[in-house]
């Protein structure tokens, strides 16, 4: 009974997944029909979907589709030992899937690829030999399984995407369609109705409680209840923790720990600054550098820098030595916090310094993706302000100030625009739409349309 019942689940969540489109597909489109396409590699962590979403580019965009999982089926690193010759891969590979292999017809899946270091390399050859097969491949904690094993990424011959959890976009796409429709009609900056503010908030607040892991967001979205919300978060914080015993080196295993577990105090405090004693007494940077690049790699965190100064290009005045740390999920930090939905939900909540937390990261969420493998910086003067992300847009540098609700004193942006004049500056937080000399003020369920408001006030 129980095995019937799992299936049922996981049954249930394909079924209601299915109504999650995810951006990314549109760039898979755009790298199928590329004419000096090269094989694809889609990094990103755990439990993000990146399985669902290969299959459903192959189901939808291809005639036929298959895939190779060198986890589950370790006899075809057999094939990949025997021969570099991607036409003879084929052949073998065919032995392998009931659906025929051809040559722009079909979609070659290479799934958790980082068990499998002649499959990797395999890419270079299909790149160079090969290049009218469509190949994709993807692997649990790719970046750290690589450098664990010191395997080679054939670099110049694959294109690397980035996959990133459930945005809030795509949420309200899922759970509220019409006010998504509204949002995206828009073409010019104006109050919103606050009809639209108020679902706005309402969903938001939904997703900061179960973040963008896929078995989260359906959770949430199909009235399971919370209860199933925290056991699809609670899960996959303990495949992470079961992950640093799997492939991380044995000294740095507690040290990983430490700092992942050390993420709510560091957040919660007025200064969010990185500070290694929150860790543990005495602790040095020089002990903990490892860790934090494990925890990087595995795409578990983000670190954003301190700027000495807002220059062109920002990673010239990057400050190594000052950061902010930041989850990949804000649902995966919620729960990380022990910190209860409900609270998340009311509106008048005072959970302080942490509320700006879960805010700075959500916002980051929705930002991360649509900027091109960077990462924001932020900015501060010494003790009298700081702007919580500051990002390079084309020839522009854009300061960005968050605040959790509608109370938005606080001098720190303003200080900033006096010292270096920005042609433009953002402000995230509650309250409604609006643009003024140069202030974009955005209700921050709305971060995740930067690039929309980037063309409408340019």
């Amino acid at each position: 009974m129980g095995k019937v019942y799992l299936e049922y689940i996981k049954s249930n969540f394909l079924a209601f997944y299915m109504r999650i489109e995810r951006e990314i597909i549109g760039r898979l489109k755009v790298w199928k029909d590329a004419p000096s396409r090269k094989p694809l590699l889609l990094r990103g962590a755990r439990q993000i979907g990146k399985t669902w979403v290969m299959e459903t580019f192959g189901r939808e965009c291809f005639k036929y589709c298959v895939k190779f999982d060198f986890d589950r089926q370790q006899e075809l690193k057999s094939v990949f030992l025997a021969t570099k010759d991607p036409q003879r891969l084929i052949k073998e590979l065919s032995l392998y899937c009931e659906q025929p292999v051809v040559a722009g017809e079909t979609l070659i899946i290479f799934d958790e690829i980082q068990e499998c270091e002649e499959a990797l390399n395999s890419l270079k050859y299909f790149c160079d030999e090969a290049p009218e097969y469509h190949i994709i491949a993807a692997g649990s904690l790719l970046g750290v399984a690589v450098k664990k094993r010191r395997m080679t990424v054939p670099v110049g011959k694959v294109r690397i995407i980035d996959m990133f959890p459930v945005t809030f976009k795509e949420f309200l796409l899922a759970s509220d369609v019409r006010t998504y429709e509204y949002i995206e009609s828009l073409h010019e900056i104006r109050h919103l109705p606050e009809i639209i503010m108020s679902k706005l908030r309402t969903e938001y607040r939904r997703y900061q409680v179960s973040g963008g892991m896929p078995e989260a967001v359906v959770a949430l979205l199909d009235n399971q209840g919370i209860g199933a919300v925290e056991s699809a978060l609670q899960d996959i914080l303990d495949l992470y923790e079961l992950d640093f015993a799997k492939y991380a080196e044995p000294r740095e295993i507690p040290r990983i720990h430490a700092i992942w577990h050390s993420l709510p105090a560091q957040l919660s405090k007025e200064n969010r600054k990185f500070v290694y004693k929150v860790i543990k007494s005495g602790a040095r940077s020089k002990d903990y550098e490892d860790a934090l690049m494990w925890l990087e790699d595995a795409g578990m965190i983000y670190r954003v820098f301190s700027l000495s100064k807002p220059g062109m290009p920002l990673s010239a005045y990057e400050e190594t030595d000052a950061f902010k740390v930041y989850a990949c999920d804000c649902g995966l930090l919620r729960r990380l916090a022990h910190l209860p939905a409900t609270v998340v939900t009311d509106p008048i909540a005072n959970y302080t310094e942490f509320k700006g937390a879960l805010a700075e990261n959500a916002v980051l969420q929705s930002i991360k993706p649509l900027m091109d493998g960077q990462t924001p910086y932020y900015w501060t003067s010494p003790g009298t302000a700081e702007v919580e992300f500051v990002i390079q847009w084309g020839d522009e540098i854009i300061p960005i100030e968050v605040k959790a609700e509608e109370n938005i004193s606080g001098s720190s942006l303003s200080v900033y625009f006096k010292k270096y004049a920005p042609r433009h500056r953002m402000r995230f937080s509650m309250l409604n739409l609006q643009y003024n000399e140069g202030l974009l003020s955005s209700p921050a369920p709305l971060a995740g349309w930067l690039d929309k408001w980037m063309f409408l006030i340019r």
